[in-house]
């Protein structure tokens, strides 16, 4: 059988009828531009992440633009980050002036991995004026912003106390993460969203929390900060036509917090089905004899107890000849998608950075082996034993 990488059409059909009901109250209204919707969004997902601030965005990467911009991030400045992310990451940085510094990723996590961080912030840079880090360009380094891909969160007990250190900000990448949490080693359960100083979360389509088109949300810790994004979203504009700042047009549409409200009661549920299917995955490749030439994710947190220590937003396992691999699934039905292809330090448009192969290795390793298989939480087992079986066969 034919098995997709993603079918929303099945996710649609559980919220449909609530869907239309909210989306028939908006037309009525005929009020699309903030309002209530959006404030009523905002404080569900506060409330879902246990964050101090939730400020609704047109698009993750517009709400990650307006946590720099009210950071005062600009040239002169650098913000650290890992080079085996989406694009938009490093992508803003660059966008309001500032140096993208990359550190390399952790090989089992994919994500950032806090001893290369270490050595980048006290090896990599030297001490300002201040204090802070400034990397060999000449730029101060004003953010660590780690980003908790595929929907594990990162190791924050070791970056937040290099934050701290060096008087650094975190920035939380949660693009893909939102409802992801993390066992602290001060006892407590953070979600992501809710642990560094600001975070952003994208509702782009293809997200576990989508829209029906872009979206996003910063969130926050103090008050001030969410009232300088929320001026930035809207043309940096207080009363009606008196800019204070030159923001943006950054503003969430009602119909998109419409769409997302009635989705969020639902997401600890689909995060659930995504782990089950995560697990039976585990189960059939055992069975196939298949864990000794593929790599499968790994839950570093799954011993403390938590019910969300993994929100599989996707699930990337490793394989010998990737490409190879990845059309003989695509001939046989199966979606797949490689995340990603070309590590950021390589990009074409950060060649002014001067990075070469070799940099960052195991970045470049993941974007060589990494192959991201059906997760989402309507797939069914037979269609995980079809993309098992199939992959068997190829590998055979």
């Amino acid at each position: 059988m034919a098995v997709p990488l993603l079918d929303l059409r099945l996710q649609y059909a559980q919220v449909k009828e609530e869907m239309q009901r909210r989306l028939g109250v908006l037309c009525e209204s005929q009020q699309f531009i903030l309002g209530v919707p959006v404030v009523e969004l905002e404080t569900a997902v506060r409330d879902y992440t246990g964050c101090g601030h939730a400020i609704g965005a047109s698009s993750g990467t517009d709400a990650l633009l307006a946590i720099l911009m009210a950071m005062g991030i600009g040239r002169g400045d650098a913000v650290v980050t890992t080079p085996y992310t989406f694009f938009a990451t490093a992508g803003c940085i660059h966008r309001v002036g500032a140096e993208p510094v990359f550190v390399d990723i952790d090989a089992a996590t994919y994500n950032l991995d806090p001893a290369k961080l270490e050595e980048c912030l006290r090896k990599k840079c030297r001490s300002g004026p201040d204090g802070r880090p400034v990397t060999a360009a000449g730029n101060r380094v004003r953010a660590i912003m780690p980003v908790h891909l595929f929907g594990c969160v990162c190791e924050m007990d070791r970056i937040g106390a290099l934050a701290k250190e060096f008087d650094l900000p975190v920035i939380e990448d949660a693009a893909q993460a939102i409802g992801a949490d993390y066992p602290s080693r001060t006892g407590q359960t953070l979600r992501a969203g809710a642990i560094g100083e600001a975070s952003y979360f994208s509702f782009f389509p293809s997200k576990n929390l989508g829209a029906f088109g872009d979206a996003g949300m910063v969130t926050c810790r103090e008050a001030d900060f969410a009232a300088q994004v929320t001026l930035l979203r809207n043309h940096g504009m207080g009363a009606q036509y008196h800019h204070e700042k030159v923001g943006g047009n950054f503003r969430l549409d009602a119909l998109q917090a419409v769409v997302l409200s009635a989705k969020l009661p639902h997401l600890d549920a689909w995060h659930a089905a995504r782990r089950g299917n995560a697990a039976l995955y585990r189960v059939e490749f055992e069975k196939l004899g298949l864990l000794d030439r593929v790599t499968l994710p790994v839950e570093p947190y799954a011993a403390a107890g938590l019910a969300n220590h993994h929100v599989y937003h996707q699930y990337v396992v490793r394989v010998p000849e990737r490409d190879r691999v990845r059309e003989k699934l695509a001939a046989a039905g199966i979606g797949c998608a490689v995340y990603y292809p070309v590590p950021l330090h390589l990009q074409e448009c950060f060649a002014s950075l001067g990075h070469a192969e070799g940099d960052f290795p195991e970045s470049e390793r993941a974007a060589r082996e990494s192959l991201a298989l059906p997760i989402y939480p309507e797939l069914t087992p037979e269609q995980i034993r079809e993309v098992t079986a199939a992959l068997a066969r190829i590998l055979a």
